[in-house]
């Protein structure tokens, strides 16, 4: 059913008496007095507000101020804290940009300003769904709107922001009552699919009544009219009977001596016409037209009141559920039966405690998956974080209403999915480590081979830029297909996911064979001289590898079936078998020093005598720092000790770094051959690339022709293994102004 919703009190001056609204908010009389003076300061701002660009009208047509009172009411019923409040109460002014966010969090602190920003953040998501004939109920494939909704929890961080924006969607959709037909449809659309599912999902019973009942009322106006016309004319004697029926039950109840609450209850409108098309019955098959619910303190009185019931009235035989001896999967808890009551008419009871009624009502446990249509049960992460939203709640609900259990509770389930939009604000689910040439063979294959680029919100990016959920990806196509080889290169990151690298191997491989030949060789050979590997026994290489030739391993390379970094590992092996005594790599190892049955590794020097501090006694998993002593060796103390501390400010020469554990792996000294047409900022973006692939650089040579604009740089790194240096070769190849990148033979 619709709920009726109370205008707000109007001063003398016809301005909203806020005083008055204060009084009458859920929870008044349990608020202090500061939480009043904020509430008080947040509506003046959004009064305020409202005298801002007075010629602009409202989006709603209702003030601001109007508004978010409005939406502060549905929180408050919900026992939000008071942040939650105030944010509510100053959205949609700065929505339509007539408050900074600025103002906000200068007047009421980062907390309000950050959940308005996260609400802000779930609005820039806009809803779209092609008209036609398609119908919402029930008529036509839930995949996009679930995509939304799944979008939406990916973005809330906060358990807050999401009520925030049930509340403010709401609050829209009463308010498009006298909007133009399109309008209506367009918000009533986007609620049907995507709000009232997620408010059914975090179990926020009573909004997620109200928004299917609007919904349907704008979507369905035939099939609504006709339900509503049916309720109308048995209203008087429908609520007679329920009177009468409740005086009877409240008897019982005096007489057993159990204090409990009758109360009778209407199905709301949507969920009649459910049930109708569900079980293909008529209006006059549907038994809970005529509902009432018991509220009892106890289990044991739920029982008593059942045995009272079914003494009083006949039960309908397969019309019992026990849901308090065995719950529903989502937790909720009650006794459900169907009688032949008075005048052999047809009644549902529900029997439940108190608190299982504020589970169902409040969103802690119940109708998270009941009767829904949107569980997906193989998409664990969005179950965790709805799980976690609830969780949230539940926490808040236990502590009164107390702002603390939110704030504690703040904390984001990883995602390993991530939504994005297409150009036509389709949804695209990928992995959270997705690329653009990703989402282009997610799209289409076709679309793949022909990426040659891709815009993220109207902005190029690289293509193996990672994208983000709500991003809006175009892809630029050529007119041919072209996949690159570079795109299957780990390294390089292009392609994160096993479809897309799937698709463009498929595509090397059908290529000819002589063309895959000279592709393989032109890469192998490319990749051998980088590395300056010139002196292998190439077919001893292919057979290493059960080729038959060395076309064989050219071919099997350019049409992807083998990887370069596959032949790179035969080619390792196999130099180890034919030369023992080199390494790939055949310079002298380097690495830091670890002092025998010692647990302190020394970085850079050699193996020298550690003792632990007695100032400070370190243990392991302790931060550390070294200090050089005058033949003592190294002593060991807290980065934090006040002994450190001071030897760092007078002798800092003979600070050096130290850690727990194991000698790190072995690395070899190497040198890289850089040529590069000179730039500005060259140097730091080659020591940058290095620094983020955790290299050391033990030596650095450049030469510059200023006639010609070119530098020749010699670097001294120290590289790990094989495959290392073939990714930093190739990073660093993809440089700007980088001519090539080398080792040095």
């Amino acid at each position: 059913m619709v709920k009726v919703r109370e205008d707000h009190p109007v001063a003398d001056d016809g301005t909203i008496d806020i005083e008055a609204w204060l009084e009458r908010l859920p929870g008044a009389a349990e608020r202090s007095e500061e939480s009043q003076v904020q509430l008080r300061r947040a509506c003046a701002l959004s009064a305020e507000a409202d005298r801002v660009n007075t010629q602009v009208e409202y989006d709603w047509g209702s003030s601001c101020l109007s508004i978010g009172l409005d939406m502060a009411e549905l929180l408050a019923d919900l026992q939000l804290d008071q942040d939650t409040l105030v944010s509510a109460i100053l959205y949609r002014a700065v929505r339509e940009e007539r408050l900074t966010l600025e103002a906000v969090q200068k007047a009421f602190g980062e907390t309000v300003a950050k959940l308005i920003k996260g609400v802000l953040r779930m609005a820039a998501i806009s809803y779209q769904r092609g008209d036609g004939d398609e119908r919402v109920f029930g008529r036509q494939s839930e995949e996009q709107a679930e995509n939304i909704r799944k979008m939406l929890v990916a973005m809330v961080d906060d358990v807050r922001v999401a009520l925030i924006k049930l509340a403010e969607r709401t609050c829209a959709i009463r308010a498009v009552k006298d909007a133009g037909s399109q309008r209506r449809r367009q918000v009533a659309r986007e609620v049907a699919d995507v709000y009232a599912p997620l408010a059914h999902r975090l179990g926020i019973g009573h909004i997620k009544w109200e928004l299917e009942d609007l919904a349907f009322r704008y979507l369905e106006p035939a099939d609504y009219k006709r339900i509503a016309t049916l309720l109308d004319e048995r209203r008087l004697a429908r609520q007679e009977y329920i009177d009468n029926v409740l005086r009877v039950l409240r008897d019982e109840l005096k007489d057993a001596h159990i204090d409990g609450e009758v109360t009778g209850r209407a199905k709301h409108i949507y969920s009649i016409w459910r049930k109708m098309q569900r079980k293909g019955i008529s209006f006059s098959q549907v038994y809970d037209i005529r509902a009432v619910r018991i509220l009892v303190p106890t289990v044991r009185d739920c029982y008593t009141v059942l045995g009272i019931v079914h003494s009083q009235w006949r039960n309908i035989p397969h019309e019992f559920d026990d849901y308090i001896a065995s719950p529903k999967e989502n937790g909720y808890r009650s006794l459900h039966t169907a009688v032949i009551g008075p005048d052999n008419k047809v009644l549902e009871i529900q029997i439940r405690t108190f608190a299982m009624h504020d589970e169902a009502e409040l969103g802690v446990c119940a109708h998270w998956r009941y009767k829904g249509t949107d569980t997906d049960a193989s998409e664990k992460s969005y179950e965790q974080k709805i799980a976690w939203l609830r969780q949230v709640l539940e926490w808040h609900d236990e502590l009164g209403g107390d702002g603390q259990p939110l704030k504690e509770g703040l904390r984001a389930v990883d995602q390993d999915r991530i939504y994005v939009f297409t150009p036509e604000g389709h949804v695209v689910d990928l992995p959270k480590t997705a690329t653009p040439l990703d989402f282009a063979y997610r799209i289409h294959t076709d679309v793949g081979h022909r990426c040659r680029g891709a815009k993220v919100n109207n902005r190029i990016v690289p293509l193996n830029y990672h994208l983000n959920t709500a991003d809006q990806v175009e892809i630029l196509t050529g007119k041919r297909e072209a996949p690159s080889r570079d795109w299957l290169s780990p390294a390089l990151g292009y392609i994160n996911t096993a479809r897309a690298r799937a698709k463009v191997q498929h595509w090397f491989k059908v290529q000819a064979r002589d063309q895959n030949i000279a592709e393989g060789q032109a890469l192998l050979d490319r990749e051998f001289k980088r590395l300056a590997l010139l002196d292998l026994d190439f077919e001893a290489l292919a057979n290493k590898l059960n080729m038959q030739s060395l076309d064989d391993l050219y071919a099997a390379v350019g049409a992807s079936d083998i990887g370069v970094g596959q032949v790179l590992s035969a080619a390792q092996r196999l130099l180890k078998a034919s030369r023992p005594e080199e390494l790939v790599i055949p310079f002298k190892a380097k690495s830091g020093k670890r002092k025998k049955d010692s647990d302190v590794y020394i970085e850079g020097v050699g193996n020298l005598l550690t003792q632990i501090a007695s100032c400070c006694n370190p243990v392991p998993g302790d931060a550390i720092t070294g200090y050089i002593t005058l033949g003592k060796g190294v002593s060991i103390h807290r980065q934090d000790c006040s002994n450190i501390l001071q030897l760092q400010a007078d002798e800092p020469q003979r600070i050096i770094k130290v850690s727990w554990g194991e000698t790190p792996q072995s690395s070899y000294s190497v040198d890289i051959i850089i040529e590069a047409y000179d730039r500005q900022g060259l140097l730091r973006d080659i020591t940058t690339l290095l620094d983020s692939e955790r290299i050391n650089i033990s030596a650095m040579q450049t030469l510059s022709d200023k006639r010609k604009n070119t530098v020749d740089m010699l670097v001294s790194a120290e590289i790990r293994s094989i495959d290392e240096l073939s990714r930093i070769l190739t990073r660093l190849n993809q440089l700007p102004n980088i001519a090539s990148a080398r080792r040095k033979h």
